[in-house]
């Protein structure tokens, strides 16, 4: 990828950060996600709803971190190799419930655009926190660990 392609994305990934933990807190009113889900109910749910774009095997878009003709990242891998890791469990959340796109839009952030599409009304709270278990249950230890870690700072931002 040539090296301002893979500038743009990075800072756009990371002003999508941003604006999404933002989200997250004002979304949350201070409350703390409810983390919990059930990894088997999840693996079903992601064939369901997810693997289309995300892979079967979690493993994403090809070139991912490239945007494509109309500025929009593909979907990123869900694995180890991607970024899901990154975030804590109230981002992850709220962006899939939300979709990404929506997300940003609601935090006033322009010249991101996200193709990932909102699930609310289609999934429940709960199969929400089953696909999350299930994704994070792929995970090696330390980067279940480097989650953990994110999300408890998340939380305690919020308080």
């Amino acid at each position: 990828m040539p090296r301002r392609n893979m500038k743009w994305a990075v800072a756009a990934a990371a002003l999508a950060a941003a604006a999404l933990a933002a989200v997250v807190s004002l979304n949350r009113g201070g409350g703390s996600a409810e983390a919990t889900g059930d990894p088997s109910r999840g693996s079903v749910l992601y064939a369901e709803n997810c693997a289309s774009c995300h892979g079967k095997d979690l493993e994403g878009q090809p070139d991912w971190r490239s945007p494509g003709e109309e500025g929009v990242l593909p979907a990123p891998p869900h694995d180890r190799t991607g970024h899901t890791w990154h975030h804590g469990d109230g981002m992850l959340f709220e962006y899939t419930k939300l979709g990404g796109q929506e997300a940003l839009e609601q935090m006033g952030v322009t010249g991101v655009a996200s193709g990932m599409p909102g699930y609310a009304g289609i999934l429940t709270d709960q199969e929400i926190w089953d696909i999350l278990a299930f994704i994070k249950a792929s995970w090696p230890e330390r980067e279940q660990e480097l989650q953990r870690q994110r999300t408890l700072s998340e939380q305690l931002k919020e308080n």
